[in-house]
């Protein structure tokens, strides 16, 4: 059980609540304990697990097996942070293995309440939680500026959003920024989005920028160096380019560190993030020590006038498991009470049907 507490700004309501956070290739999958103290408000993690998508015919069947193992006493709550976004009843995410119906898992899982948030969104409620000794400081100022702060995930996908700080809480907008048409700088990535342009006409950022991206990047590096095919993993690739057994795989990272710095450092001027970036996300900590190395602050940085405001920005790479989570908690403990209400009353309106 993780005994960290984590501070929220309004009283829980302290009934069992479950979290998950679920991405394309991992669902996270947590109990939340809501405690108060001589502080204030908080929660805590108790039981915690992580489960392959892909191990699963549903969404609905990890949460069932986890309160089966761990909830003997299920939860009728659950704030769920999932990759897309909500439109109308269904969850849109081309990286999910499985489609999301959001009134279909509520009513599958017997739940009083189904919340439902950006995974992207719960990660920037949850780096107002985490301490920077968790981080590394990859790019920047140490000590925390004030202003917008991006954080920035590539994992199965790309994922993005910005958190404004209120007087009261935090604006937090989710954003689609792997979405987006992919810029290239230099003669390899020109000759990268030609290569991947024979299959698809418009190359999006997750296309590169991520872990099923960074799988197109070297399948892509390898036809254009006339290399024989040879099918990797992200996690293959990047344990290559460190083990420096594949000479390929080296170059791939280096492309893709150095894109990566470009692509952010654009979003960074796009957001005004004077707060800072958090960059989270399955990939980068698989090659954290090639990142360091690489040119990603160099191109970070490489905005001609705008260089030296981007000095400014620090940039911190985040590993933590449970971010997610974290997130999706305080998301659902803090949001305004509006909101709160409106739940409740939907709730009740179910019940009485």
């Amino acid at each position: 059980m993780n005994s960290s507490r984590y501070r929220i700004a309004s009283p829980s309501r302290g009934e069992p609540l479950i979290a998950a956070d679920v991405g394309g290739t991992h669902a996270r999958v947590a109990s939340i304990v809501p405690v108060s103290d001589d502080r204030g408000a908080a929660f805590s993690i108790g039981d915690y697990c992580k489960y392959a998508c892909a191990d699963y015919p549903s969404l609905g069947a990890i949460i069932e097996t986890f309160r089966g193992q761990y909830a003997p006493v299920p939860a009728a709550s659950v704030a769920l942070a999932i990759a897309g976004y909500v439109v109308d009843d269904a969850v849109i995410n081309v990286n999910l293995p499985w489609s999301v119906s959001i009134s279909g898992l509520r009513d599958q899982l017997g739940l009083r309440e189904l919340a439902v948030v950006n995974d992207f969104k719960a990660v920037a409620h949850a780096v107002g939680h985490i301490d920077d000794a968790e981080s590394l400081l990859l790019g920047g100022p140490s000590a925390r500026q004030q202003g917008p702060v991006l954080v920035v995930g590539p994992g199965t996908g790309l994922g993005g959003a910005v958190h404004i700080p209120g007087a009261s809480h935090p604006i937090i907008l989710a954003t689609e920024v792997g979405q987006s048409t992919l810029a290239a700088t230099t003669d390899i990535e020109f000759e990268v989005l030609g290569e991947l342009r024979k299959r698809s006409p418009r190359v999006l950022i997750e296309h590169v920028l991520s872990g099923t991206g960074l799988v197109n990047l070297d399948m892509a590096m390898r036809r254009l160096r006339g290399a024989p095919a040879r099918e990797m993993s992200a996690a293959q690739i990047s344990a290559a380019a460190r083990e420096r057994s594949d000479a390929l795989a080296i170059e791939t990272v280096e492309v893709f560190c150095g894109w990566f710095g470009s692509v952010l450092g654009d979003l960074a001027l796009l957001y005004g993030t004077q707060g800072g970036i958090y960059l989270a996300g399955g990939v980068l900590p698989q090659m954290k020590d090639l990142l360091v190395r690489s040119r990603f602050v160099e191109r970070f940085l490489d905005k001609g006038a705008m260089r030296e405001a981007l000095t400014r920005t620090s940039i911190r790479l985040v590993d933590h498991a449970q971010l997610g989570i974290i997130g999706a908690a305080s998301w659902y403990f803090e949001r305004e009470p509006e909101n709160h209400r409106a739940a409740s009353a939907e709730a009740r309106a179910r019940s009485a049907r």
